[in-house]
């Protein structure tokens, strides 16, 4: 069965940095796009960042607020998909999740249903 398992969350002060790691299990993610969403209480699910390849070369899509702060990268070796946050802000605060694409298709994908399986979330609040 296949598993994703994120860590890393917890309370920062604004400014700090936070990474998240997600780890896959039950199936290889080599070929398949993984991506973060986040959801902060009352507030949809949303597209945090992507990172899929193809070719030799290496694609990441980033939410517009996180461009510059945060950064996805993976390690095949080890099935983990990372995602490295910096100057965090109160409004990063929100319950990350990674998710794997249904397909291996290189694209800016970013809705919830392109995603066909899904961690349980690692909390990470920002104080301001």
């Amino acid at each position: 069965q296949v598993q994703l398992a994120e860590s890393g969350g917890g309370l920062v002060q604004a400014g700090g940095s936070l990474r998240l790691s997600c780890a896959a299990s039950g199936r290889t993610f080599t070929n398949y796009p993984m991506a973060w969403f986040r959801q902060a209480p009352g507030k949809e699910r949303e597209f945090v960042a992507r990172i899929s390849w193809g070719l030799g070369n290496t694609y990441t899509y980033y939410k517009d607020s996180v461009k510059g702060r945060f950064t996805i990268s993976r390690d095949n070796a080890k099935n983990t998909v990372y995602l490295q946050m910096n100057s965090l802000k109160p409004e990063d605060t929100a319950v990350y999740y990674c998710a794997a694409d249904r397909f291996n298709i290189n694209l800016d994908r970013r809705r919830l249903l392109d995603y066909g399986y899904w961690g349980q979330g690692t909390q990470v609040t920002v104080s301001s």
